[in-house]
């Protein structure tokens, strides 16, 4: 299949009549495939036209509908109803935090390798990777971590409450 001055013709004039890439192959004929047609079109530099397989999503709209009450959880208990009748809901406890030691008090181990290193000791890096003397801490580590005492508490910071996090 060769593209003739007539067929680039109509292939301009029926892109721009908007028909479909197929539905211009299969008006030129001589086996023209669609994407044939499509990369002609692009090598002309015809305008590209929206996908008709995306079309725009309308715009939400929130504002309208009353938010409805979520579910309690089984966490949430209902001590008594207001006069209306409706469950008060009540908030479970904030969980106790565990104390932060401060950097200056955390105890380093007997500061091991990376091929003394076993399981039990506590992981956290000292220095750098590259640096001749690199070890690790090699305190005792806590069950289900791979860090001391002190060195879980730096590397496990505690998430902020919501509103803390928007006023700071």
């Amino acid at each position: 299949m060769a593209w003739t001055d007539e067929r680039i013709a109509l292939l301009t004039k029926l892109w721009t009549e908007g028909l479909t890439a197929s539905q211009i192959a299969a008006a030129l004929g001589e086996a023209t495939t669609r994407n044939a047609v499509i990369g002609k079109a692009h090598r002309l530099g015809l305008s590209g036209r929206p996908s008709p397989v995306r079309s725009p999503r309308p715009a939400r709209v929130t504002a309208l509908r009353p938010s409805k009450p979520r579910p309690l959880n089984s966490s949430e208990r209902i001590p008594h109803t207001t006069k209306s009748n409706e469950p008060v809901r009540v908030r479970p406890a904030e969980p106790q935090m565990r104390p932060v030691v401060p950097i200056t008090e955390i105890q380093l181990g007997p500061s091991v390798t990376l091929l003394k290193v076993t399981d039990k000791m506590c992981k956290w890096p000292i220095g750098h990777p590259g640096d001749e003397g690199f070890r690790f801490c090699g305190g005792s580590s806590r069950d289900g971590s791979p860090y001391c005492e002190g060195h879980a508490q730096m590397a496990y910071q505690p998430m902020q409450a919501k509103r803390d996090r928007r006023a700071g």
